[in-house]
């Protein structure tokens, strides 16, 4: 039987990995740079924390959420996004007592039973930020900044934010009476899944992927704003041109999950096709209570890596590749290893990349890898050498060889290293 891996899953390996590691690291240096602290939570948790968050009548609970019955006879689901386990693990260790607000953010996989196509998958990644403590509008530019400045560092630019207030409970009310009148003129014209939103949660309506032009001619939630609501509104849109962030407002979007209130905004891609959007969130002030946690406003976003990757290699952005190694150590015979050993540990300790021979090959097999590897430099140490307490050190990309002093071999492919432009003057 021949093994493959799971349809709706992917294999990282080779030059994809460099995209993995360029936008983590991005991720990482946008967040910390606004104060965001990692969290990491299980992959797994109790299937009702996301019925009662995301909500019974989403896609996600209904129809894409791994869930199974463990031997303990629990109900447990692969967590599908990451926001509400980082509210139950806000709530559950009481991180309330180190004061608020307070701002987290995640990177991992998550995990959705959908039809795998280009940028959706079955097992995706995510970068996630929240925000947990603040119902002032600042708070809501703050996040939006973070996703532009992300986006940026990252080189993206063929992207649009949409942006849109869904408003709160107490306004959605008549909204949402607007929203049945409008339909009820158009229920013969529904999917099936859409008769059944429109008896238990009307707004689903306006997520549907079939009926998307009677959607585009619904009533829009901005017009149905209490005044609160419409005040938080016009304050972060005020804010947002105040520190340079261009927005589409866009009345028909709601987003997919029910925790959402006020600030909903997505990111798209003009150049992704369907699944073009890259990075997407809002405020989720009713959370915290819903998961029997103390009344705690909160938003953030999450942004699908796998569609950066494809947003990045659709804009031909050049991404830095770092070399496995620079420098390739070939040991020539036993009396050789001791040597070996120390200058490969040496280098390493200074930071330089360096991988030794492990396969005991011949001189030209060696070099043979070390070329396959883009080493830069080989260092050859033969019994010749180690008599005469020096090691051969060969250019790769010029064919030099040079004759140095084993105590000076690695000051010497330092100095070697930095000429060349290939390292900073931190190594030493």
């Amino acid at each position: 039987m021949k093994y493959e891996r799971i349809k709706g899953t992917n294999d990282i390996y080779g030059d994809e990995i460099h995209f993995w590691n360029f936008v983590e690291q991005k991720a990482k240096r946008i967040a910390n740079l606004f104060g965001y602290e990692e969290i990491r939570t299980p992959i797994f948790e109790m299937t009702e924390l996301f019925t009662r968050s995301v909500g019974e009548e989403t896609d996600i609970v209904q129809k894409e959420m791994y869930t199974f019955v463990d031997k303990g006879g629990r109900s447990i689901t692969l967590r599908p996004e990451g926001t509400a386990p980082t509210m139950r693990a806000f709530i559950e260790n009481s991180m309330i007592n180190n004061g608020l607000p307070q701002r987290f953010f995640y990177i991992g996989p998550m995990f959705r039973y959908e039809k795998p196509q280009s940028g959706r998958l079955r097992q995706f990644h995510q970068f996630g930020v929240e925000l947990l403590g603040s119902s002032h509008p600042l708070a809501d530019a703050e996040v939006l900044i973070l996703a532009k400045s992300f986006l940026e560092e990252l080189g993206i630019k063929n992207y649009q934010i949409h942006l849109n207030s869904i408003g709160c409970s107490e306004c959605r009310v008549n909204y949402k009476r607007a929203l049945k009148d409008y339909y009820s003129k158009h229920y013969d014209q529904l999917c099936d899944d859409c008769k059944r939103r429109f008896e238990t949660n009307v707004m689903r309506l306006l997520d549907c992927k079939v009926d998307v032009q009677l959607a585009a001619n619904a009533p829009k939630t901005v017009d149905y704003l209490c005044k609160e609501c419409k005040e938080h509104y016009e304050k972060l849109k005020e804010l947002l041109n105040l520190a340079g962030v261009d927005y589409v407002e866009d009345g028909n979007l709601v987003r997919g999950l029910d925790y959402y209130t006020r600030t909903v905004f997505e990111v798209r891609h003009s150049l992704l096709g369907a699944q073009n959007t890259i990075l997407a969130g809002g405020r989720y002030d009713g959370l915290s209570t819903e998961l029997r946690g103390p009344d705690l406003p909160a938003l953030g976003f999450a942004a699908g890596i796998e569609r950066l990757i494809i947003a990045l290699k659709s804009e031909k952005v050049e991404i830095p590749r770092k070399p496995l190694c620079l420098v390739y150590v070939i040991p020539l015979g036993e009396a050789s290893l001791r040597h070996v050993f120390e200058i490969t540990s040496q280098l390493r300790k200074v930071g330089i990349p360096t991988i030794m021979d492990v396969n005991a090959r011949n001189l030209k097999a060696q070099l043979k890898h070390a070329d396959r590897l883009n080493a830069v430099i080989a260092v050859i140490l033969g019994e010749n050498e180690v008599s005469r307490n020096v090691v051969l050190i060969k250019e790769l990309d010029t064919s030099q060889q040079h004759e140095v002093q084993f105590e000076y071999a690695v000051d010497y492919i330092v100095d070697m290293l930095k000429f060349k432009g290939l390292l900073s003057g931190e190594h030493s």
